[in-house]
């Protein structure tokens, strides 16, 4: 990858590091794969991995760089650290949402939040949300909030029609 920010997610898998690069950037239209770096026989007492196995994946998503590390089974994603996705059309919503739930546990979390089959956690955000949630007349976006709460896939038609009451 030719430009390297300053500050780039690195996101720690145990073993998958390549193929949840491929996935990510098989969703994403504006992506690519970078470089891949290999464990060698090189500190295998601390690492403990075969020598060639891959150890880190650059790849990049929609302009953003990440890494993918094989670190190991010490450490899983929680919900504490999430990727929002901001949609403008309901379309996009279900799109993100079916890809990126695919194999994952898509029921399981509200409010437009998923997890991944990697478990790492995505929110599917239409861009009217933070809109509908900051306008002034506050029972309109007790409204929108009201019924988002009660969403697990974001329905732009839905939160539309709340803040309409």
């Amino acid at each position: 990858m030719a430009t390297i920010n300053k500050i780039s997610p690195c996101l720690w898998f145990d073993g998958q590091a390549e193929e949840a690069a491929k996935f990510y950037t098989g969703i994403f239209r504006n992506s690519k794969l970078g470089k891949v770096t290999r464990y060698t026989e090189a500190g295998q007492e601390v690492h403990k991995r075969t020598p060639g196995s891959v150890m880190t994946v650059e790849f990049q998503l929609e302009g953003l760089n990440f890494v993918a590390l094989n670190g190991g089974p010490d450490f899983k994603f929680s919900e504490a650290i999430s990727f929002q996705v901001n949609c403008e059309t309901q379309q996009e919503v279900d799109q993100y949402w079916d890809k990126l739930s695919e194999g994952g546990n898509k029921d399981a979390q509200q409010c437009g939040w998923l997890k991944d089959k990697f478990g790492l956690s995505w929110q599917i955000v239409p861009m009217v949300l933070p809109q509908l949630l900051a306008d002034p007349d506050k029972q309109k976006a007790s409204r929108v909030m009201n019924a988002m709460l009660e969403m697990k896939k974001l329905d732009i038609q839905q939160l539309q029609k709340a803040a309409t009451g």
